[in-house]
């Protein structure tokens, strides 16, 4: 999913919240760089010169400089299985899943410039490209099994994270999870094009509605 948010974890303490707001401008400082002089101009020091914190800093939390560019929101992925895991028993898994995502992304008109600055960044340079791409598959992965754990609760129960749980997701979570991803990405994609005509959220919520409604061909 990889969704991009300045949003704050539900939780955690000052420190925490520290470290999320460290890291949220070392993310947006890297993007910002990119754009203006191209990714592989950046270094990781004029990242964190632009963050105004420490090289040392910076390795607390990336590995390497193209994480930085790539993963900007690590705990986003977490907040959305929480969500959706926690969702009143009765809604349908897809409609669970659109309350959790929809939650996450409530900044993302906010944020217009990064998305856009980010996406830019990710279509000029190709092997950031497949970086994004690997990281999408994963927090995918990490979704599928989490609506696995949901449907087998199945009972109004609280979704278990014992061992047993955490089967090989079938193939509805696994397609749910990718579905979820692509659109995501669709609508972001959709609504960076037409930021001035229409609201994020009206995109967002119209994607859903056409998965939920079956994809039916659009009236000519």
């Amino acid at each position: 999913m990889h969704v991009m948010t300045g949003k704050d974890a539900v939780g955690g303490g000052l420190r925490e919240r520290k470290k999320r707001a460290t890291r949220a401008a070392l993310a947006e400082a890297a993007v910002r760089l990119a754009a203006e002089h191209g990714a592989d101009q950046v270094t990781v020091e004029a990242i964190s010169a632009a963050a105004g914190v420490s090289v040392r800093t910076f390795f607390n939390f990336f590995d390497s400089r193209d994480d930085a560019f790539v993963v900007v929101d690590s705990d986003a992925s977490e907040r959305v299985r929480q969500a959706f895991l926690a969702a009143p028993p009765g809604l349908p898994p897809l409609e669970a899943l659109r309350e959790a995502l929809a939650a996450e992304l409530r900044e993302a008109e906010r944020q217009h410039e990064l998305w856009s600055l980010h996406a830019r960044v990710l279509r000029s340079a190709p092997h950031l490209l497949v970086r994004n791409l690997g990281a999408q598959m994963a927090d995918e992965s990490g979704l599928a099994e989490a609506i696995a754990r949901r449907i087998r609760a199945g009972d109004g129960s609280v979704p278990s994270e014992s061992d047993a749980d955490r089967a090989t997701p079938g193939l509805y979570p696994r397609l749910l999870a990718a579905v979820a991803g692509t659109a995501v990405r669709v609508s972001v994609q959709h609504w960076c094009e037409r930021a001035d005509e229409v609201s994020y959220a009206d995109v967002f919520r119209e994607v859903f509605d056409l998965l939920a409604a079956g994809l039916p061909a659009p009236a000519r």
